[in-house]
C-alpha cells in the first residue's frame, strides 16, 4: 500500500477506536436506545437526498438494519450504559470475526481453514480471560450484552455478503434510515417517553457533539474512506488494519476516561488481537510452474 493509504487506514482505525469513548460520553446525556436512534437519524439525514434509491433488494436493507443497526448497536450501547468500559467494548466487539466465520460456515458453506480455527480458539481464550477478569468487579451482564452485539454483527456481515451492495455508502445510509424507527420504538417501550424528553430538554453540546461525531465522522467519513481502500486494494491488505481499532479504543479509554487497564486485560487483549489476525490470513495459492519450453533437437543427416 502507498504511504498515504496506510495513513488513511490507520486514521480510520483510530477514529473507530475513539468512537467508543465518544459513545461513553454521549451515554451521559441520552438513554442508550434513544442515543442509538438519534445517531442513525443523523447519519441518514440529509444523506438520503444525495445517495438515491437503494441499489439492493429491500429485504437485505431491512435484514442488515435489524441485525446491525438495531441489534448490534442497541446491545452495545445498552451494555456500555450498564458499565462496560469503552476500551474493553472495542476489544470484545472484535469477536464479531469469530461469529462471522461460524455463520459463514453454516449459512454460506464456507469451510474455515485450520489456521482460522486455531486463531478463533486463541481469540476465544482471550475473551474468556476478559470475562472472568471483568466479572470479578463488574456485572457480567454488561459484558454479555456486548458479546451478543458481536453475534448480531456477525449475522449482519453474512447478510451483507448475500446482498453484495454495489454502492456501500448508499447501502449504509439506507440501513441507517431503516434502523431509526425500530430503535425509537424500543426506546419508548423500554426507556419511556419521559426519559427521552428529559434528555432532549437537557441537551448539552457534549451530547450533540457525540451524535455528530458518531454519525458523520465515524459512520459516513470512516466507512467512506474504508470503502475507498477496499476498492483500491485486496481485502487481505486492508482488513488487518481493523485490528488497530481495539488498540485505539483501549488507549483512548485509558487516556480520556481514566479506564483501568490491568496486566491481565492487556495479556487477554494480545490473545484476542493475535487470534483475530490469524483469521485474516490469506490462503497461499500453490504456484503453478509453467511447462518447459520445447527444445529443438537437431536431426542427424542420414
Amino acid at each position: 500500500m502507498k504511504p498515504r493509504h496506510v495513513a488513511i487506514a490507520v486514521l480510520v482505525a483510530t477514529i473507530w477506536g475513539i468512537n467508543f469513548v465518544v459513545i461513553k460520553v454521549g451515554l451521559r446525556d441520552f438513554p442508550p436506545l434513544f442515543f442509538s436512534a438519534l445517531r442513525f437519524l443523523a447519519a441518514a439525514v440529509p444523506a438520503l437526498w444525495f445517495v438515491g434509491r437503494p441499489k439492493v433488494a429491500w429485504k437485505w436493507v431491512v435484514a442488515v438494519a435489524l441485525a446491525l443497526g438495531v441489534a448490534k448497536f442497541g446491545l452495545v450501547f445498552v451494555g456500555m450504559a450498564a458499565g462496560m468500559p469503552a476500551g474493553l467494548s472495542s476489544l470484545v466487539l472484535q469477536s464479531q470475526v469469530f461469529f462471522t466465520v461460524l455463520f459463514a460456515a453454516v449459512l454460506l458453506r464456507e469451510r474455515p481453514r485450520p489456521v482460522q480455527l486455531l486463531g478463533m480458539g486463541v481469540a476465544a481464550a482471550g475473551i474468556a480471560v476478559i470475562a472472568v477478569d471483568y466479572g470479578v468487579s463488574s456485572p457480567i451482564s454488561a459484558f454479555l450484552l456486548v458479546v451478543l452485539g458481536a453475534v448480531a454483527w456477525g449475522l449482519a456481515n453474512v447478510a451483507t455478503r448475500y446482498a453484495r451492495p454495489p454502492d456501500p455508502i448508499n447501502f449504509i445510509v439506507w440501513v441507517s434510515a431503516v434502523a431509526v424507527l425500530p430503535l425509537f420504538g424500543l426506546s419508548l417501550v423500554f426507556e419511556g417517553p419521559a426519559a427521552d424528553l428529559a434528555a432532549l430538554r437537557g441537551l448539552r453540546w457534549t451530547g450533540v457533539g457525540a451524535i455528530l461525531f458518531i454519525a458523520w465522522v465515524s459512520t459516513l467519513l470512516g466507512f467512506g474512506l474504508w470503502n475507498l481502500l477496499l476498492r483500491t486494494y485486496a481485502a487481505s491488505a486492508v482488513v488487518p488494519f481493523a485490528l488497530l481499532v481495539p488498540v485505539a479504543g483501549m488507549f483512548s479509554g485509558w487516556l480520556l476516561l481514566d479506564e483501568t487497564m490491568t496486566a491481565v486485560r492487556l495479556g487477554a487483549a494480545v490473545l484476542v488481537i493475535v487470534g483475530m489476525a490469524a483469521t485474516t490470513l490469506k490462503r497461499r495459492e500453490p504456484r503453478v510452474e509453467a511447462p518447459p519450453a520445447p527444445v529443438d533437437v537437431p536431426v542427424a543427416v542420414r
